[in-house]
């Protein structure tokens, strides 16, 4: 069995298998997701964006497509080097961590896909808020997009497998210590296979202290990505809009 000990996201997102593992994740939906937050903050036309844990730039790309100036970080080197074949004079990549400031300011900074509350020390999440904050310009956004952790654990699916390209992820999810906790095992190119995610489970309540602390204002809440309101027990996503 390889087991990986180090930071569980710096060696998980480094490797092909999670991209496999989540490559059916629905394309459509994120770049809706982007026409839709992009148009609600009305950000200028050919305004700077930082896509913050881009991971390969997908949303990156399409931001970019839709006329913006597009950064993408991440901490996976991997990740960085596949996101850099799409850039152009308005696209960028770079490997950077997401809980140090960024070296320029944005109109906006994207924080996606629940790419949050996942650090071993808890104080990174207040790092990373400080981080956005001061990658933001006069005018600029906030947005950090989370799962919404009750809908999450009334929900929870203890086991299941998953089948993508011919392996069989087994997943087993539970909460513990205040997070959202998933082992992933399965067998590839003839070895096993062990890894775990780990989200901490922050509710509303939980980044409006965050956020306090940090200096920020929560200007909006949206429970899904097509922008509507959130509603704690039936909301499938916490997205925050602040400055």
């Amino acid at each position: 069995m390889i087991k990986d000990d180090t930071t569980w996201y710096a060696s998980w997102f480094n490797t092909p298998f999670y991209h496999i593992l989540y490559k059916d994740r629905d394309y459509n939906e994120g770049e809706n997701f982007m026409f839709n937050l992009t148009n609600y903050l009305n950000i200028p036309e050919h305004g700077k964006i930082l896509d913050l844990a881009c991971g390969k730039g997908r949303h990156a790309v399409y931001l970019n497509k839709i006329g913006f100036d597009v950064t993408g970080v991440d901490l996976s080197q991997n990740s960085i080097t596949h996101a850099k074949q799409f850039e152009n004079e308005s696209l960028h990549f770079n490997v950077h961590d997401m809980c140090k400031p960024y070296h320029e300011q944005f109109d906006a900074v994207f924080n996606l896909f629940t790419s949050f509350g996942y650090f071993e020390n808890e104080e990174d999440n207040l790092k990373t808020i400080k981080a956005i904050k001061a990658g933001l310009n006069a005018y600029g956004f906030g947005v950090i997009d989370f799962l919404n952790s009750e809908f999450i654990i009334d929900n929870l699916v203890e086991e299941n497998i998953k089948t993508v390209e011919g392996i069989d992820f087994h997943q087993k999810r539970r909460l513990e210590n205040g997070y959202i906790t998933k082992d992933i095992t399965f067998t590839a190119e003839g070895k096993e296979f062990e890894f775990q995610e780990r989200v901490r489970a922050l509710t509303l309540k939980d980044f409006e202290v965050l956020f306090e602390k940090a200096g920020v204002h929560l200007l909006d809440v949206f429970g899904d990505y097509k922008l509507n309101k959130y509603h704690k027990k039936t909301s499938e996503r916490l997205i925050l809009i602040f400055k």
